[in-house]
This record gives C-alpha cells, sequence and structure tokens, in this order.
C-alpha cells in the first residue's frame, strides 16, 4: 500500500507551465495516481470557477477530487459539484480596505459573481483577468458595488512597494485577518484564519486521511502553510528562496515535470523522505 494517500498542488508556476497549461507527462502522472486511489486537490488563490477547467482537465469529478480556492476560503467537492466550505469577509470591512488602499497608493480589486470589480483598471488586475479568464468591470463607486459578501480583496502595486505595505498592514490588520502574498504584485486579504493549510486540514478529516499521508507542492508565500502542513512538503524548482527553505525537498520547475518528477521519486519508486544515508 503507497503511503500517500492525497496530493495538493497550487497551480501557477506550480501544476501550470508558464503558457497556463498542465504538462502531459505531469497530467499522465496525475491521472496514474488517482486510478491508484490517490485523491488530487487543486488549492489556488484562484476563484473556483478560474480553477474548473483545469479539474475537468483531470477528471477530479470521476475520481472525487477537490477544489480549493481564493487560498482556502472556499472549497469545492468535484465529485458532487458542491461548495462545501465556504468563509467571506463581512461587507462592513469593505469601506475600509478600500480607504487602505488609498492610503498606501495601490491598486485594489475583488470578485463579485464571475466578474472582477475595481475602481480602476491597470497592469496588475489585466494580468488576473488574464490568468482567470474572468471579465473586468470598472466601477466608480466601489464600495457600493460590492453588493453582497466577497470573499477576498486584492491590493495590488509593483512588488518592492507591495511587501512594504504587507509589512504595514500585517501589523495593523493581522487580528482581523489573513493576508498573504501570492505573486509577487498580489498582496490577498481574507477572513481571519484563512489559509490553504486550513482547508487541508479540513479535507484531511472529510477523507479520514493524517497529514502525514498528504503531499503539497507550491512555488510562493500563500503556499507555505499547506507546504508546512503536509506529511512532504514540496517546493518548485522556480520557487521563492523563502518557500525553498521551509520545504522538505526542491523538484524541478513547472516547465520541467516538477510535479510529475518528485511523484515519479516518492510514490512509484517509493523512496522514503527524509531518505536514509
Amino acid at each position: 500500500m503507497k503511503k500517500y494517500k492525497a496530493i495538493a498542488m497550487d497551480l501557477d508556476d506550480t501544476l501550470l507551465t508558464t503558457d497556463l497549461k498542465i504538462a502531459e507527462q505531469t497530467k499522465n502522472t496525475l491521472m496514474q495516481c488517482q486510478q491508484d486511489g490517490i485523491h488530487i486537490i487543486l488549492a489556488s488563490g484562484r476563484p473556483i470557477y478560474a480553477i474548473e477547467k483545469y479539474a475537468e482537465e483531470l477528471e477530479l469529478k470521476k475520481y472525487g477530487g477537490f477544489i480549493v480556492g481564493f487560498n482556502g476560503a472556499m472549497v469545492k467537492d468535484c465529485k458532487t459539484n458542491r461548495i462545501i466550505l465556504q468563509k467571506n469577509l463581512p461587507m462592513s470591512c469593505i469601506r475600509n480596505l478600500y480607504d487602505l488602499s488609498r492610503e498606501n497608493d495601490v491598486f485594489i480589486h475583488t470578485y463579485v459573481g464571475n466578474e472582477i470589480i475595481t475602481p480602476k483598471n491597470n497592469q496588475y488586475t489585466e494580468i488576473e483577468g488574464k490568468i482567470t479568464g474572468m471579465p473586468i468591470r470598472e466601477v466608480t463607486d466601489f464600495v457600493k458595488a460590492i453588493d453582497q459578501e466577497v470573499v477576498k480583496v486584492l491590493m495590488l502595486a509593483d512588488p518592492d512597494y507591495l511587501r512594504e505595505v504587507y509589512g504595514k498592514l500585517n501589523e495593523n490588520l493581522e487580528n482581523k485577518f489573513s493576508l498573504t502574498i501570492s505573486k509577487p504584485y498580489f498582496l490577498e486579504i481574507m477572513d481571519k484564519g484563512i489559509e490553504k493549510s486550513a482547508a487541508l486540514t479540513f479535507l484531511c478529516h472529510k477523507l479520514n486521511i493524517n497529514k502525514e499521508e498528504l503531499i503539497a507542492f507550491g512555488d510562493s508565500y500563500n503556499d507555505l502553510s499547506m507546504i508546512s502542513y503536509a506529511g512532504l512538503g514540496i517546493a518548485m524548482g522556480n520557487a521563492q528562496n523563502d518557500v525553498k527553505k521551509q520545504s522538505d525537498y526542491v523538484t524541478d520547475g513547472n516547465d520541467k515535470d516538477g510535479i510529475a518528477n518528485a511523484l515519479m521519486r516518492f510514490i512509484f519508486k517509493d523512496i522514503p523522505y527524509p531518505q536514509s544515508a
């Protein structure tokens, strides 16, 4: 019997190649894992809507996989096509977050339905639109346009400046919100306690497996919690250095079948981690 029973992976710069596709070798390896009874979990900062086409490509509905969206704020059971976990930001906080974006001179956007809502379109929101395939709607009154609870709000800026903003906001808001940087120009703000590891804890309980039976792959700061949580946390070769330092193993890059190569090593060749000398 194989040691690992579930595999969680980030999408952008992890599962997906630079051209936002799943490489053939990686896809074939993941399909073999599912045929062997291992659950696949796609865990991304993206909205659920922007992950579903990859879940369909990997046939997660057939094999009983899951989607973790919005960095853990929403979980979908692909087999039943139901949302089984969701935690939103309270609407009362939107005004404060919008004011903070103005005070810190950063862009801001969120999601309502299948649209990206922003008071001012910008190069970073355009990137999000391209990644997710979601239309962008520019609004004159951002706070008024948010007529329902949302899962997260993003602040966006040049990476170096955004790290400064993150440090300041995290110090002031950490008791109310969860803040994480996904891509270097995306600062994501969610309700307190939201992170990928929390969603994976929920799914491990649902699947009746231990975290030691979970492998997690990632490349960026919003992947740190799940890489630390999993029994085997793997950083991509293209990952941020901080992520590599906190991982158990560093595989090849996302354009070099890093996921497939690691799975061949730790599942199909059954090389234990840590490997004995």
